[in-house]
């Protein structure tokens, strides 16, 4: 089956259980035959192609493609996000506050399936929407003989409307696992839930490769999802992990020392001239995430290295707030 067709009957089923945004995969498509018909590619060499841009008449770079694939990647990040961090606040809400949610009407009471359902429903849809935005693109650049469609990629990771950049994508890999890993710790043994017929995925999994770790998600389309879960700037598994605005993971230590705060003020207080230490874009560090889902499953997965980590960390944080209240302590007398 061509991803076209799988892709919209995917959207399809999606639709008729719950209204969500979709990338218009034929609608894009029409609009590039138009320009097929309309654009006359000249013979080129091989380096005149790579240097080649799109004429300035093609309809669909003043205006039409890219705008229109632009608003369907924001409102299809957009949903994910929400959703992601709805069913996540959910999952590690105290069973006080789960009561109210409930009773409020906002979520159905879901089971322990019904959970692990849910996750693995929107882990779905964020990668077959990727892999539709991925083709797309792919196929406007063999079309106009060009590396707009690269370009465009390029320019909405730095917007950060990027799907794969998500910290909830990550966050819901991590949920995943321990989900299902505790129900086996549990000793309970539960029958799985049917997969759906458009998966594009088995599941996920934590492994190591030469002791590092990887989060990882393989998708039937020829995709590998992974995720390094070791912090460029110790060179360690990631401890207390925190996703920068960006999509880069680090240690919440780590990351206060690079955008020069301490942990008692947090990363809210950071300089929006700050930089990712990786990617080096600034104003990242105000809109960090703290993946919870991802500290549970380190937690549990590498323990003994997680418990040492844990006293080297408790002693540095108090010896910052020592420091920190030592400080205010002298500018309030004056000493």
């Amino acid at each position: 089956m061509k991803f076209c067709k799988k892709y919209e009957e995917y959207m399809q089923g999606q639709k008729e259980k719950r209204n969500l945004p979709g990338v218009g995969f034929k609608k894009l498509k029409k609009i590039l035959k138009r320009c097929r018909r309309n654009h006359l590619p000249s013979r080129m060499s091989f380096s005149e192609t790579i240097n080649h841009n799109c004429s300035r008449e093609c309809p669909v770079c003043d205006g039409t493609f890219f705008p229109e694939l632009l608003k369907e990647m924001e409102d299809v990040v957009g949903w994910f996000n929400e959703n992601a961090q709805k069913l996540l606040e959910l999952h590690l809400a105290s069973g006080f506050t789960k009561c109210l949610t409930w009773l409020r009407g906002n979520s159905r009471k879901k089971d322990h399936l019904g959970l692990i359902q849910e996750g693995k429903d929107l882990v779905n849809y964020a990668l077959i929407n990727a892999v539709a935005i991925r083709k797309i693109l792919k196929k406007y650049d063999k079309i106009h003989e060009s590396k707009q469609g690269q370009a465009f990629k390029t320019q909405v990771q730095k917007m950060r409307i990027e799907i794969l950049q998500s910290p909830w994508l990550c966050e819901l890999m991590a949920f995943h696992i321990n989900l299902k890993e505790s129900k086996k710790e549990s000793g309970a043994t539960v029958a799985s839930p049917p997969p759906p017929v458009h998966a594009l995925f088995d599941g996920c999994a934590l492994t190591f490769d030469d002791g590092k770790p990887l989060l990882s998600c393989e998708l039937s389309d020829s995709v590998k999802v992974d995720i390094d879960l070791t912090c460029s700037i110790c060179l360690d598994t990631v401890f207390d992990p925190i996703s920068l605005t960006c999509g880069h993971i680090y240690c919440y230590m780590c990351a206060c020392s690079a955008a020069s705060v301490n942990v008692i003020d947090g990363l809210k207080t950071a300089d929006t001239t700050e930089k990712c230490p990786l990617c080096r874009e600034d104003g990242v560090y105000k809109g960090a995430v703290h993946l919870d889902e991802l500290h549970i499953l380190l937690k549990r997965s590498c323990r003994d290295y997680w418990e040492e980590r844990r006293k080297t960390e408790r002693a540095e944080r108090l010896q910052q707030a020592k420091e920190y209240w030592d400080y205010q302590c002298r500018s309030f007398t004056g000493i």
